[in-house]
């Protein structure tokens, strides 16, 4: 049965190009009315013009399908809220919300000037804060809601020269995980996307046989997965070159040591035993954590 979207609205960030651009396009294909958003800016974030926004919102136009466009900076929150007016106005009800928009601002961590850092977690971390919360009480009075948050690699692994890129994207890991707990009741199932492809991102970064291989049409059927009707919540959804995986965020059964004098030592000592990832779960929830350590020490005693 193929996934249609008909009756939805979608809001997608970053969709003047690349990925965006290409998730819009399949959203609307299916049959969404999408708010095509775009500040328009360069890869790191300078400057600005809706004319990106525009051409793809008449594209999905001129194909038979519905948009309209929106250049707000997804760090502004008052032009956020009122692109999601906008949207309301036009067609009473926002159901998806992919947050794409991102800049780079790359450098080692020792060159690196806190301003930068400081831009680059504005726009992924809290432009992803400033649109999901312009929406949540729409979806909750709905009771249904798909969101999107676009992590990566480097966040979820480490890349050299992206501290600041990283930091954003992991932290787009958390939100996840408390949102999709605290929207569940009222059916928003939130999720991160974490792709690989060639983007104006990433196009100076990679030699050109990879660069073939990695077509950034290959991420976004991954995407619409993530925001179907039957779409799962809690997930970290890898995707590149036509592959999907599934990344977790883990939990080692680990040792008891206690309170003892030399108890840093163990650590050291037994630092295998703890990694040992055999038995390892994915916790439910941040209480897991303590559960856990409660009940070794609660065996260690009695």
């Amino acid at each position: 049965m193929s996934i249609r979207f008909d009756g939805r609205v979608a809001i997608v960030t970053g969709a003047g190009g690349g990925l965006g651009r290409l998730h819009a396009l399949a959203l609307a294909a299916r049959g969404a009315a999408v708010v095509i958003n775009d500040l328009g800016g360069a890869i790191d974030g300078s400057g600005g013009a809706p004319i990106a926004a525009h051409a793809v919102a008449e594209e999905i136009r001129a194909a038979g399908g519905k948009a309209i466009a929106n250049a707000a900076s997804v760090t502004d929150f008052a032009a956020v809220q009122a692109m999601v007016e906008a949207a309301m106005r036009e067609w009473g009800r926002v159901d998806i919300l992919v947050n794409n928009a991102g800049i780079l601002r790359d450098k080692s961590f020792a060159k690196m000037d806190l301003a930068d850092f400081r831009l680059v977690m504005d726009v992924h971390l809290m432009g992803a804060v400033h649109c999901t919360k312009a929406v949540w009480e729409i979806m909750r009075a709905q009771n249904y809601g798909r969101i999107v948050m676009t992590t990566s690699s480097s966040g979820l692994y480490g890349n050299f020269g992206q501290a600041n890129y990283g930091a954003a994207k992991m932290a787009l890991v958390g939100l996840m995980q408390t949102l999709s707990i605290e929207g569940a009741k009222h059916d928003i199932r939130v999720n991160c996307l974490a792709p690989t492809a060639t983007t104006r991102m990433t196009e100076h970064l990679l030699p050109e046989a990879m660069l073939k291989l990695l077509e950034a049409e290959a991420v976004t059927p991954g995407l619409i997965a993530l925001v179907a009707e039957d779409a799962p919540t809690r997930a970290i959804l890898c995707a590149g070159a036509g592959s999907f995986e599934r990344a977790h965020v883990t939990l080692t059964e680990g040792i008891h040591v206690g309170l003892a004098d030399d108890a840093a030592e163990r650590i050291a000592a037994q630092w295998q035993a703890i990694s040992d990832r055999d038995g390892e779960s994915v916790p439910q929830s941040g209480a897991a954590q303590g559960a856990l350590e409660m009940g070794k020490a609660s065996r260690a005693v009695a």
